[in-house]
C-alpha cells in the first residue's frame, strides 16, 4: 500500500510540474491539487480493498488479479470525480485527470509485473544452480503443461528441469512457452528427445482419453524415456480420480485400456441414503467394502457391516472410523448367509431399511470343484437373506450379481442366475427386490491384474489362459456407485444392468502391464498360455443390447426385460438344488449337483459347447 501510495503521488507530482511547465496550471493551484490527490487516494484504497487486491500473492499473480487492481482503480476514478462535483475547491475530471489515472494504474501494474518477473528470476537461478535435477519434456504445450512447467522451473524442491514442449498444434511449433522451445510431435521429435538428454516425459493434455493415452504411451515408449502423466491423483487400488489438484503421477493400466472412472453418486442418491439404517453382508470383500465407503459419505443413520471373514470386515471398520471418527454409527457383525439364527438375529437387533447382499462365492475354478458350496453359499444365503428380509420389514434389498448369470458355462454364473430368480419372483412382497448385474471389477480380491503384479514382481512369467479371452472391466467405486443409484431407482423385482464399456484382451492387458513396469513382453517378462480352467469361456456376453433392455435416467444404467419365475417354480428349483446338496453330502464335489444346476437354469451350458462358437460372437468381433 505504501508502495502504490507513492506510486500515485509520483504520478501526480510529475503531472502537475507538467502542467506548470506548460503554464496550464499556475503555484497557487498546490492545496487544491493535494486535496484531489489525497481524494482520489482514499477513493483508490477503498476501492482495492473492496476488491480483496490486497489479498493477492503477487508473486504468483495471474491475469484476474491484475484485472482486479484496473476494475477498483477505474471505479474509484469516477466515484472521485462525482464526490468532487460537490467540493468546488477540488478539481477533478476532464481529460487531464482521465489520463492521470490511467498512467496511475499502468505504472501499478507495470511495478508489481517486475515484481513477479524478478522472483520468478531469482527462484529459477536457484533452481538451476541446485544442479543433477532430471531433463524432462513436456507433451502439450498449452495451459496445463505451462503451469507444470512454471512449477518446475520456479519451485526450489523441484528434482526436474524442462527442456522442450512438444505440441501438435502448427500455431505454437517454433515458439517459446516459459522461455522453453515447443518442438512439433513427429517422428522427427524422438531424435530431438535423444538429443536433449531428456531422461522423463510429461504428458500433459486435459481430459486424455484411454485410447490417446494409450497411443501416446506407446509413441514415447520408443523414445527409452519414463513416460508419466501430469493429472488427477488416483486410488492406487481401483484407479478412480481423487482431489482436484494435478500430480505428477505414474501411468496406470486404467489410464490405458479402460474409461475413466465416474463419479456416479449424486446429491439425490446421498439424501435417498441418508438417515437410512443400511446392512451390507459381504461388507468385507471388494465390492461390499466400497458400497460400506459410499454408503458412509451419505450420512446414514446406521452403517452395518455384515461378513464371514473377519480380517476384511476388521480392515473396513478401521479405515471408516479413522475417516469419520464418531460422526459415524458403525456395527461389525460376523456371520454367515447361509446361518439362518445368525442372520434372523442381526435383522432383529438393527431393522434395516436397505439391504445390500453381496456374500457370494465368485471364484469360477474354485466353485467348480466345490460346486456344493456355491449353492449352499450363493443360492441358499441369497434365499436366507431375502426370508429375513421379508420378515424384518426391510425397504429395499439389491442383490449383486454378475455378468457371468448370463447364459452361463459354469456353477457359480448359474449360481448367481438362481439369486437373479430368487429377488425377481418376489414382487407381491413389502420388500422392494431388485438385483444388479454387472461384470468384472479392477482391483477386486482374486482379480487378474493383481495376479500379473504379482507375477511380474516374481520375474515372470505371467499366465494367461488364452490368448483370445475377453473381459469387461469397471473400477469399483464406479460399480458401487451405480449399484447404489440403481438402488435408489428400484420399484419391485427389476433386473438392472450396467453398461461396462468396451471388452477387454486379457492378453493385451498383460503387455501393457509389463511396460507400465519398465519392462518389456517376451524379452524381460514371458506372457504363456496356461489353458481354460475349468467352466471358464473365452467371453462374457455383452450386458448391454439396447433393443433388449429398458432405459432409465441414467444413461449407465438399463432393465433387462426378463420373465420372472413364480415364487412356487422358485421354490421346487431350490427344492431340486438341495436334495442334490444333501445326496453329494460327504463328498468334495458332485457331478449330480452340476446336473441339478443345469436342470434349474436352462440357460447353463457346457463351455466346451460355447467355446467352440465363440469366434462367431458379437462380443469377440468387437474386441478384435
Amino acid at each position: 500500500m505504501l508502495i502504490d501510495f507513492g506510486i500515485m503521488a509520483a504520478v501526480w507530482c510529475a503531472s502537475y510540474i507538467l502542467m506548470l511547465i506548460t503554464g496550464s496550471q499556475d503555484i497557487e493551484d498546490v492545496p487544491s491539487y493535494s486535496l484531489s490527490l489525497l481524494l482520489f487516494a482514499a477513493c483508490i484504497f477503498a476501492a482495492r480493498i473492496a476488491n480483496r487486491v490486497y489479498s493477492n500473492v503477487w508473486r504468483y499473480a495471474n491475469a484476474k488479479a491484475y484485472l482486479s487492481i484496473v476494475i477498483a482503480d477505474a471505479i474509484a476514478g469516477a466515484v472521485a470525480t462525482v464526490i468532487s462535483i460537490f467540493i468546488p475547491y477540488i478539481r477533478l475530471g476532464g481529460w487531464h485527470s482521465i489520463a492521470v489515472v490511467a498512467i496511475e494504474i499502468l505504472v501499478t501494474l507495470v511495478s508489481r509485473f517486475v515484481y513477479q518477473q524478478r522472483h520468478k528470476a531469482v527462484s529459477r537461478g536457484i533452481a538451476e544452480e541446485e544442479g543433477n535435477k532430471i531433463k524432462v519434456a513436456i507433451v502439450g504445450a498449452g495451459q496445463v503443461g505451462a503451469l507444470l512447467a512454471e512449477e518446475l522451473l520456479y519451485f526450489r524442491g523441484s528434482h526436474y528441469r524442462p527442456v522442450m514442449f512438444i505440441d501438435n498444434n502448427s500455431a505454437k511449433v517454433g515458439g517459446r512457452l516459459e522461455g522453453i522451445p515447443v518442438f512439433e510431435e513427429n517422428e522427427a521429435v524422438l531424435d530431438v528427445i535423444e538429443g536433449k538428454g531428456v531422461q522423463e516425459i510429461f504428458i500433459a493434455i486435459p481430459q486424455l482419453t484411454s485410447e490417446r493415452a494409450k497411443e501416446m504411451f506407446d509413441y514415447y515408449s520408443r523414445s527409452g524415456c519414463k513416460i508419466k502423466l501430469y493429472d488427477f491423483a488416483t486410488n492406487a487400488d481401483y484407479g478412480s480420480m481423487e482431489g482436484d489438484k494435478r500430480v505428477i503421477r505414474e501411468f496406470n493400466i486404467e489410464d490405458l485400456l479402460f474409461r475413466r472412472a465416474i463419479d456416479v453418486v449424486d446429491t439425490e442418491v446421498k439424501s435417498f441414503y441418508g438417515d437410512k439404517v443400511v446392512l451390507i453382508t459381504g461388507g468385507g470383500g471388494s465390492i461390499g467394502s466400497e458400497l460400506a465407503r459410499q454408503v458412509a459419505k451419505c450420512s446414514p443413520k446406521k452403517l452395518i457391516i455384515f461378513d464371514i471373514y473377519e480380517n476384511n470386515a476388521y480392515d473396513i471398520q478401521q479405515e471408516l472410523i479413522r475417516r469419520y471418527g464418531s460422526t459415524i454409527d458403525l456395527s461389525v457383525e460376523i456371520g454367515s448367509v447361509r446361518d439362518v439364527a445368525r442372520l434372523e438375529a442381526v435383522f432383529a437387533a438393527y431393522r434395516p431399511d436397505i439391504v445390500f447382499h453381496a456374500a457370494a462365492h465368485k471364484h469360477v475354478p474354485l466353485m467348480e470343484h466345490s460346486n456344493g458350496e456355491a449353492i449352499k453359499n450363493n443360492v441358499l444365503g441369497t434365499y436366507n437373506t431375502a426370508n429375513a428380509a421379508e420378515k424384518y420389514g426391510v425397504g429395499k434389498f439389491i442383490l449383486i450379481s454378475t455378468d457371468k448369470a448370463v447364459n452361463p458355462t459354469n456353477v457359480m454364473g448359474a449360481s448367481k442366475r438362481m439369486c437373479e430368480m430368487i429377488v425377481q419372483c418376489r414382487i407381491d412382497s413389502k420388500t422392494a427386490f431388485s438385483a444388479v448385474r454387472f461384470g468384472n471389477v479392477l482391483g477386486s480380491n482374486g482379480s487378474v491384474i493383481p495376479l500379473f503384479k504379482r507375477q511380474i514382481a516374481a520375474g515372470g512369467p505371467i499366465t494367461v489362459t488364452d490368448k483370445r479371452i475377453i473381459r469387461y472391466f469397471m473400477t469399483i467405486p464406479e460399480a458401487s456407485g451405480l449399484v447404489m443409484q440403481a438402488g435408489a431407482m428400484a420399484k419391485r423385482g427389476e433386473l438392472f444392468v450396467l453398461d461396462m464399456g468396451k471388452p477387454v484382451k486379457i492378453y493385451d492387458l498383460a503387455e501393457n502391464i509389463i511396460r507400465l513396469s519398465g519392462l518389456r513382453p517376451y524379452i524381460d517378462i514371458e506372457i504363456v498360455e496356461t489353458g481354460l480352467r475349468p467352466g471358464e469361456k473365452l467371453y462374457e456376453e455383452l450386458l448391454i443390447k439396447t433393443e433388449e433392455l429398458e432405459k432409465t435416467e441414467n444413461n449407465m444404467i438399463f432393465i433387462e426385460r426378463d420373465a420372472r419365475l413364480s415364487r412356487e417354480q422358485v421354490e421346487e428349483k431350490l427344492d431340486m438344488l438341495r436334495a442334490a446338496v444333501a445326496e453329494a453330502e460327504g463328498t468334495l464335489g458332485a457331478e449330480s449337483i452340476t446336473r441339478a444346476m443345469k436342470l434349474a437354469v436352462p440357460t447353463f451350458h457346457s463351455p466346451d459347447e460355447v467355446n467352440a462358437v465363440a469366434e462367431e460372437a458379437e462380443e469377440m468381433r468387437v474386441a478384435r
